[in-house]
């Protein structure tokens, strides 16, 4: 009986058949910027306002190596007491399977703000479970337009991959 059990779980216990493509994966996530510059010098979060997006994505993995993704981020400010929905971002952009867990996306930026931009991400899966893989980004968003300088800005996005 005991022999029985150790089978069982060691049946379990063996890793998941690989994907086939084309494939769909889903994400959340929460991201933080945490220093944006301007030619008007920087601004960093959590200093006088704190803003945080919820990013939430489809993924559609054409193959193992390129996908195409789209994302849409609601950016919460909190300020002086209050906090509001600040900005919407949508997000469409490029996947490249950089090998080792690593993945590059290139995306484009339109912010209901009337910014828009690109944004470069390197993202790394740190933990792979079950049915959830979990994750680690550094977006680093370029935004121009809406009578503003253009700004770069440093960010970190973790989350989950379903």
């Amino acid at each position: 009986m005991l022999l029985w059990c150790l089978s069982i779980n060691i049946s379990f216990a063996q890793t998941l058949p690989p994907p086939t493509y084309p494939r769909v994966v889903g994400y959340l996530g929460i991201v933080h910027p945490l220093l944006t510059i301007d030619e008007g010098g920087s601004e960093i979060n959590f200093k006088d306002h704190y803003v945080v997006g919820f990013p939430i994505g489809l993924n559609l993995w054409k193959s193992k190596q390129i996908g195409f993704s789209v994302e849409v981020v609601p950016l919460i400010r909190a300020q002086d007491g209050t906090s509001r929905v600040a900005n919407v971002l949508f997000h469409p952009g490029v996947l490249v399977n950089l090998g080792h867990d690593f993945t590059f996306a290139g995306r484009l930026a339109f912010e209901t703000s009337g910014r828009y931009g690109v944004t470069p991400v390197l993202n790394k899966i740190v933990r792979h479970g079950q049915t959830l893989n979990y994750f680690v980004a550094i977006p680093l968003p370029v935004r121009f337009g809406n009578d503003r300088p253009i700004s770069a800005t440093v960010s970190f996005q973790f989350g989950i991959v379903f």
